[in-house]
């Protein structure tokens, strides 16, 4: 996943990398993620990615933590 900013409108976007690198040019640019996260107004914390089987991170990490008995 890359991060993109729209040059004329300053819209920040997050699409996958085949995509990111067709569309960047003359209007669309790299960008850093965190200058993502400032637009969309999340902290580090709050920003959890979507896994490929629809389970964030956050409740991965909480079903790995449990102790099995």
């Amino acid at each position: 996943m890359k991060c993109i900013k729209n040059v004329k409108t300053g819209n920040i976007v997050r699409i996958d990398d085949r995509q990111a690198n067709n569309m960047v040019g003359s209007t669309w640019s790299y960008v850093p993620k965190s200058e993502w996260k400032k637009q969309n107004g999340k902290s580090v914390e709050d920003v959890t990615e979507e896994t490929s089987v629809g389970v964030t991170l956050k409740e991965k990490k909480k079903k790995t933590s449990k102790k099995v008995k």
